[in-house]
């Protein structure tokens, strides 16, 4: 899977992910990452980005020019339009199931990062075919949501994690909060593991942990229940649970 990155820091994208999962995806070939600096092409000699907006207030605007010709760096020489992601507060806000809709729909996205103010619309309005939040509110900038919607999306591609359960485990993946985990010592600071999780009965293990990942989504966002996949058994469960609560 291929990103393209329009940023006019393209240094804090390597730092962040240049290394661990998502570095070791990269030198494997699994997965191609390219930052590209909105600077390197503007026309302005003083390598200059942005202006005050028509509609006056504070601030400044990116300007259209550099953004587009660096977009066109990218699409000039192929015969598709990549999928191209604004980053935006006044966009969808960013979940899991995005997530998987861009892992499974999309082999090369481009995602652009806005500064200052933001960006004129009208280069928005060109190259742009979604905008993405990652929350309701604002940052600085579009680089720190573009290296999450990255990450997010990209240890999804097959071959950058293990394998497939070290993520469809996860929270969110499947609607519900994951299960407590625990590692060695078996005995820390006075507080035992479950004894179920060394009972070896992993039809046992896998009632456990279906029953702490709900518990764990009851308790802390009950929100997701409403569209999360349910069983006859998981809603007798969640009754129980609500009355134990």
């Amino acid at each position: 899977m291929r990103f393209d990155v329009l940023t006019l820091f393209p240094d804090m994208f390597e730092a962040v992910l240049g290394d661990s999962i998502i570095g070791r995806a990269r030198e494997n070939g699994i997965l191609e990452l390219n930052f590209i600096n909105i600077r390197d092409f503007t026309l302005d000699k003083h390598k200059k980005v942005d202006d005050t907006p028509y509609s006056g207030g504070g601030g400044m605007l990116m300007t259209p020019q550099p953004i587009y010709d660096a977009y066109m760096s990218v699409v000039k020489n192929l015969d598709y339009k990549p999928y191209t992601i604004y980053m935006s507060p006044q966009g969808r806000v960013f979940n899991q199931d995005i997530a998987k809709e861009l892992v499974n729909n999309y082999e090369h996205i481009i995602i652009l990062c806005g500064h200052y103010e933001g960006i004129d619309q009208r280069v928005i309005d060109e190259i742009a075919d979604c905008e993405i939040s990652v929350g309701d509110f604002v940052l600085t900038g579009g680089e720190i949501p573009a290296m999450a919607v990255i990450d997010a999306v990209s240890r999804m591609v097959p071959g950058v994690l293990s394998d497939t359960a070290s993520y469809e485990n996860e929270s969110h993946f499947t609607g519900l909060l994951e299960y407590p985990q625990y590692t060695k010592p078996r005995v820390w600071h006075g507080r035992e593991i479950p004894e179920i999780l060394v009972s070896g009965n992993h039809a046992k293990i896998d009632e456990w942990k279906r029953e702490q990942s709900l518990k764990n989504t009851l308790k802390k966002r009950p929100d997701l229940l409403k569209n999360a996949s349910l069983t006859d058994k998981d809603i007798k469960l969640l009754n129980s649970l609500k009355e134990e609560l």
